[in-house]
């Protein structure tokens, strides 16, 4: 079943930062993963608020976090440690 990537975030380091989605991108894309909201206008209901959030999906939930442990995106994630302070969930898609 297909599966939402949802990552919350504050960049702390824009130029760090801009260097993780960079390489994050292509790593995401290899792994099956597309982007469905990334950056974009949101409504903060309950919890922490983090001016950034991205969904992305993935065919499952295992390409998903093999996507996570792959070699590339922890090369990307590199950058962002430091850079962000961020929370990341993957949650499968149910009917």
């Amino acid at each position: 079943m297909p599966a939402l990537w949802i990552a919350h975030v504050t960049v702390t380091d824009a130029e760090a930062y801009g260097k993780y989605a960079e390489l994050a991108g292509p790593a995401i894309a290899a792994h099956g993963g597309e982007f469905i909201a990334r950056a974009a206008r949101y409504v903060q209901l309950e919890g922490k608020e983090r001016p950034r959030n991205v969904v992305a999906r993935f065919p499952s939930v295992e390409d998903a976090v093999a996507c996570y442990n792959s070699a590339a995106y922890q090369q990307a994630l590199d950058h962002a440690r430091g850079a962000s302070e961020r929370e990341l969930v993957v949650v499968e898609i149910t009917d």
